[in-house]
């Protein structure tokens, strides 16, 4: 009987070091470099978005700017918001929708003139600049001294 107890507790104790694993393995990183395989090489630096300090401090400190919470950078196929995320969930990646890599092509390596959204929805360069770009920009407008980045230098660092 003792013997039994004792395997049940180990098996227990095991299932319990494995789904605790899992939870801290799925756990956002602190740091995210926005670095998708889909780009053979970066003309500029890699962007190394600061998601913690986005999630953590930047939407208490000025909840304004997350009404939608996580759902202002996540959304579904259709654009709309995904507001019941936490952390440890799973997203998609958004090169899995904005597919092309990279900026839409301008000037005469355009071939046809694309709306703002249409750029947004086919390249993925054009959705992270909309995103990210738009909301600092609309977060400098408010606020004194502009501290949010909205220079490619900013954002990018210099490649060595």
């Amino acid at each position: 009987m003792i013997k039994k107890h004792l395997i049940t507790t180990v098996i227990i104790g095991v299932a319990i070091l494995f789904v605790s694993a899992a939870i801290y393995a799925k756990s956002v990183p602190d740091v995210i470099p926005l670095n998708d395989p889909a780009y053979k090489e970066h003309k500029k630096g890699v962007v190394q978005f600061e998601h913690k300090k986005h999630w953590d401090e930047y939407s208490k400190a000025y909840p304004e700017f997350y009404p939608s919470q996580c759902g202002e950078c996540h959304h579904d196929k259709d654009g709309k918001p995904l507001t019941e995320l936490k952390d440890g969930d799973d997203v998609q990646k958004c090169i899995e929708c904005h597919k092309t890599p990279g900026e839409a092509p301008k000037g005469k390596n355009a071939t046809k003139k694309l709306s703002k959204k249409e750029k947004i929805k086919e390249y993925h360069a054009e959705a992270l600049h909309a995103n990210c770009k738009d909301c600092h920009k609309k977060f400098n407008k408010k606020y004194k001294p502009k501290k949010a980045p909205t220079t490619c230098a900013k954002c990018h660092p210099k490649t060595k």
